[in-house]
């Protein structure tokens, strides 16, 4: 069995952080359904857009703003670690935790609720996702994850193997502040890998009345002088102005590159 699988079953408490899961790995969501039923465990999901497949396992959601994950690595180490070095000590003694929550949408509360979630559970892990591996601030964020795997009693479980040998490998605790959050306002589309569904784009209400369109519309996404086509689809169980982008792994596009969000001019074709 694949050793994350293997630790997923054998935990009780789990957080995801960075990750759509079914769209990232459907073996890692069906292992978490299978623990929660066996074992009764604890599941914190924590991304920017809430996923219907999972409303009825998650015991919490933690909605965080898009382009924020290096404040929230920040703040779930400020959480749950235990006896950390002095160099992990004084970069959290430095942190501003109010203007991270209140930049990131994440309120502190609400990380102390996820802490006190934990209290009475013995095998605890934090799944991080692709999300993370796609960032512009991942050399830091990975510093932050190697000192919650070190100082916590969070395993930590990277989707992405490179991102799990770095997490694993890094000795380096010169964490550098938490760079200052772009906003990502308008229309936002988040990269999915979805084979069936490649040639549409599914949003919320929302999101159509931004982007000025409508159901089953054909549209361009625009995005610094590359476009593609896909037809518009609403689907009533996503909110916010994020929509979901399905695409092809080996399609060589804008979507593919760099971080899984992108702020994008959606014209009718």
């Amino acid at each position: 069995m694949n050793t994350k699988i293997e630790k997923i079953l054998n935990s009780d408490y789990i957080i995801s952080f960075g990750s759509f899961l079914a769209q990232d790995n459907e073996q890692v969501k069906e292992a978490i359904i299978e623990t929660i039923a066996q074992k009764n465990a604890e599941f914190i999901y924590m991304h920017p857009i809430d996923n219907v497949d999972l409303k009825v396992y998650y015991s919490q959601l933690i909605k965080y703003e898009v382009g924020s994950e290096e404040g929230i690595a920040s703040m779930l180490l400020d959480t749950f670690v235990n006896d950390a070095s002095e160099k992990i000590k004084d970069y959290l003694n430095d942190l501003d935790m109010g203007y991270i929550s209140a930049e990131s949408s994440a309120g502190e509360e609400e990380f102390e609720e996820a802490c006190e979630k934990a209290e009475d559970k013995t095998s605890k892990v934090l799944l991080v996702g692709r999300d993370i591996t796609t960032h512009e601030r991942v050399r830091n964020i990975v510093k932050i994850l190697s000192a919650i795997n070190k100082y916590s009693d969070l395993d930590v479980i990277c989707l992405d193997e490179k991102t799990q040998e770095q997490v694993e490998s890094c000795n380096d605790e010169d964490i550098e502040e938490v760079e200052e959050l772009d906003s990502y306002n308008g229309t936002v589309v988040y990269s999915i890998f979805d084979e069936q569904d490649c040639q549409k784009l599914v949003g919320s209400q929302s999101f159509a009345r931004i982007a000025k369109v409508q159901d089953k519309d054909e549209v361009y996404l625009n995005y610094n002088g590359q476009k593609v086509k896909k037809q518009f689809i609403i689907n009533d169980d996503l909110y916010g102005t994020v929509a979901l982008c399905p695409i092809l792994d080996s399609n060589i596009s804008f979507l593919t590159e760099n971080y899984r969000y992108k702020q994008v001019k959606v014209e009718k074709a």
